[in-house]
């Protein structure tokens, strides 16, 4: 029986999996190694939560509200658009309550968290992230149309909820004021649906009235959040790769009334010092965590005397470890500058003499080269010997000649397979080169004398374009 089969069973003889008690009542401990100026700043772990993130607060509040006011019955649907970690909530609670649930998610969402809610059991619908409301692949409107479809269907709709901001205004907030012993200065949040710091602002506007509490937002570059916040008007939106947190729009449910302070975090900023935060502290926060934790440090130092700051590590990082902690992705997308060089070195994603090439050696078997290229998703290896020299290039295609006939050829080496013809380029080869080769149906390694300095792919030839494009 699969799993989710389990949970449905379980939930249909009123058992609820324990794992859910473990909603809420998240760890805070004080930032101690990092710059904070004169403040003590505090970050509440929300990566303890069963799926590793805050929205499985808002996840249990909205389905619980939704079986109370009779819009999900059993044998429903629950249909969501989510940036993916409010469908890992919703993905859990809904399996463990017998209910069939679909995400409709943006497709620069990490290959981590989509894997999370299919493994869940979610059915995942992928669609564009380059599009505004109005765009049939918009994906709440896109949600919206499949809730209206599919009889039975409940359409969360975290953006326009009430249940959100009421699960941090009756289980974040009290636990935060408790955790601090009624002594908090500021707390810095983003927003995503809005419901985190509506929720907060009024729960903070309750107990502490008139000294009250700053309410900071820290916004992804390129989000219109913080123009808002500052100016009161809603200009044109930008793109930024930040995850779960910044928005084109003004959500419904987000209270904007109670923010003091607001600020903008570019992409490399908020991806930083999420790294620099895993370094010095060991917490593995997401890339929101970045942008929160950013805006944080900013705040902190600008203050001129000790206040005791709130912010959230809102996520686990083990959902980026494809992308923001994977060093190869963030230079491809431009985030960690080399040091130029002026040629097709420039182009070389993966550099054989820092060690970042996956290649085999002659001597190797064919089956140990399959796995390397199976582990790093690659369809070519090329084939070094000890003293640094590329003796050939190692592709499927060469591979699958070799063992078609019979799958002990695996053990053979892979000198006996590999392609010896190489087509070589030097660093000082113009792109024009470079095309030729592509155009012959090959890939170039680039030499520098008898030393191989790393491959260049179609795929690297394009990223190294994309960030030359006009901003």
């Amino acid at each position: 029986m699969a799993p989710t089969e389990i949970l449905a069973a379980e939930a249909a003889r009123g058992k609820p999996p324990e794992i859910l008690s473990l909603i809420g009542d998240t760890p805070l401990i004080q930032i101690t190694r990092m710059d904070t100026g004169p403040c003590q700043l505090f970050v509440k772990l929300e990566n303890q939560n069963p799926t590793g993130s805050i929205k499985d607060r808002v996840a249990l509040a909205m389905i619980e509200a939704a079986e109370r006011d009779g819009k999900l019955i059993p044998g429903g649907t629950v249909i969501e658009a989510t940036a993916g970690n409010t469908g890992l909530g919703l993905a859990l609670i809904a399996g463990a309550k017998g209910y069939r649930i679909i995400l409709v998610i943006p497709d620069k969402m990490s290959q981590e968290k989509i894997s999370h809610v299919r493994a869940l059991g979610a059915e995942v619908r992928i669609v564009r992230s380059d599009v505004t409301r109005g765009h049939p692949e918009y994906y709440q409107d896109y949600a919206a149309r499949l809730a209206e479809e599919i009889p039975g269907a409940f359409y969360v709709n975290q953006f326009g909820n009430p249940a959100n901001p009421e699960a941090h205004e009756r289980s974040t907030g009290p636990e935060i004021w408790e955790q601090m012993r009624h002594d908090v200065d500021a707390c810095v949040v983003g927003v995503g649906s809005g419901g985190t710091i509506t929720g907060l602002s009024r729960f903070f506007a309750r107990v502490r009235p008139r000294r009250g509490v700053d309410m900071i937002l820290a916004d992804p570059e390129g989000s219109i959040l913080v123009d808002f916040v500052k100016t009161k008007q809603i200009g044109e939106a930008g793109s930024w790769a930040v995850e779960g947190i910044g928005e084109d729009f003004i959500p419904d449910i987000a209270d904007l009334s109670y923010v003091t302070d607001a600020f903008s975090i570019p992409d490399v900023e908020s991806f930083r010092v999420a790294r620099e935060l895993l370094r010095k502290e060991g917490i593995l926060g997401g890339s929101s965590t970045g942008t929160l934790l950013a805006g944080a440090l900013r705040y902190c130092r600008r203050q001129t005397r000790r206040k005791r700051v709130v912010t959230f590590i809102c996520d686990t990082g083990n959902k980026y470890l494809s992308k923001m902690y994977n060093d190869f992705w963030m230079a491809e997308q431009g985030f960690v500058q080399r040091q130029p060089q002026g040629d097709l070195r420039d182009l070389i994603s993966h550099r054989h003499e820092a060690g970042e090439v996956i290649s085999v050696g002659p001597d190797d078997t064919l089956l140990t080269a399959f796995k390397r290229m199976s582990g790093a998703d690659v369809s070519q290896v090329p084939v070094v010997d000890a003293n640094g020299r590329a003796l050939g290039i190692l592709d499927e295609s060469d591979l699958l000649v070799k063992v078609h006939s019979d799958p002990a050829h695996f053990n053979d080496r892979v000198l006996s397979a590999m392609t010896d013809k190489l087509e070589t380029l030097s660093p000082s080869a113009t792109v024009r080169d470079l095309i030729a080769v592509f155009d012959r149906g090959r890939v170039a390694i680039v030499m520098d004398r008898e030393k191989f300095l790393g491959l260049i792919t179609r795929t690297d030839l394009l990223a190294y374009l994309r960030l030359r494009m006009p901003k």
